[in-house]
């Protein structure tokens, strides 16, 4: 899949800049925030991170970040936004993370593992890689969302990115790993909302948690077990 995002930096950059792309942004970086929840000069794996549209938080919450992404173009944005900051940018894949056991404090991966079958596995080495007590967040696209339903006729038009999406459910995010995660959702309006409707529509969503939003995040904290080799530098 990293080939089909090779050529997306620039359009990737520019839909954020959209209003309906800045009001995205807005809500999905609130919610990432609050369940991450980054501190001053904790280690943070992001994989995932495409050009840094929301890296550049964890950075500016004083973190120091390895940002892993197989699309080199996309990377190679990434780095130019974080010239200077506490970044180190690695290209890999998820399911095989080049870093040992308990490397960080926590690991957060957006949009990543819908182009996974074996989703499981790849979460499976968030926990490998990220300290006993730490955090873990991992989000999708909900298949409950109304926004879904659009992508998966995309999909079966050739849409060369949503055809080879798994959508799933908070159920089966929740299934990825074997303790039960705390699932909320983000943007609840719909892609053609009137911007004002849109910003009530996602606190009314918010309000009462539902999980229909079209970003589905869970989070999960690693169960503290044997003691793991202590951790290098980064």
């Amino acid at each position: 899949m990293a080939e089909v995002f090779d050529d997306w930096p620039d359009r990737y950059d520019r839909w954020f800049e959209t209003p309906i792309g800045r009001l995205v942004r807005e809500c999905e970086g609130r919610l990432r925030r609050e369940l991450l929840a980054p501190e001053p000069g904790e280690r943070i794996l992001d994989v995932g991170c495409g050009t840094g549209v929301f890296t550049v938080d964890l950075l500016a919450a004083g973190a120091e970040v390895a940002g892993l992404e197989r699309s080199l173009p996309m990377l190679r944005r990434l780095r130019e936004k974080a010239v200077g900051l506490l970044f180190q940018s690695v290209q890999g894949d998820i399911r095989a993370l080049p870093f040992p056991g308990a490397a960080f404090d926590k690991a957060i991966s957006v949009t990543v593992v819908e182009f996974l079958a074996d989703a499981a596995g790849a979460v499976a080495e968030l926990f490998r890689a990220t300290r006993p007590g730490g955090t873990i967040v991992v989000a999708t696209l909900n298949a409950l969302s109304p926004w879904a339903a659009r992508r998966k006729i995309a999909a079966a038009e050739g849409h060369p990115i949503f055809q080879h999406v798994h959508f799933r459910s908070p159920e089966e995010l929740a299934a990825l790993a074997p303790n039960p995660p705390l699932l909320r959702t983000a943007v609840h309006f719909a892609k053609d909302e009137d911007a004002d409707r849109a910003r009530a529509v996602e606190a009314e969503g918010r309000a009462q948690e539902l999980l229909t939003g079209a970003l589905l995040v869970a989070r999960w904290v690693k169960p503290h077990g044997p003691a793991l080799a202590e951790r290098g530098p980064l």
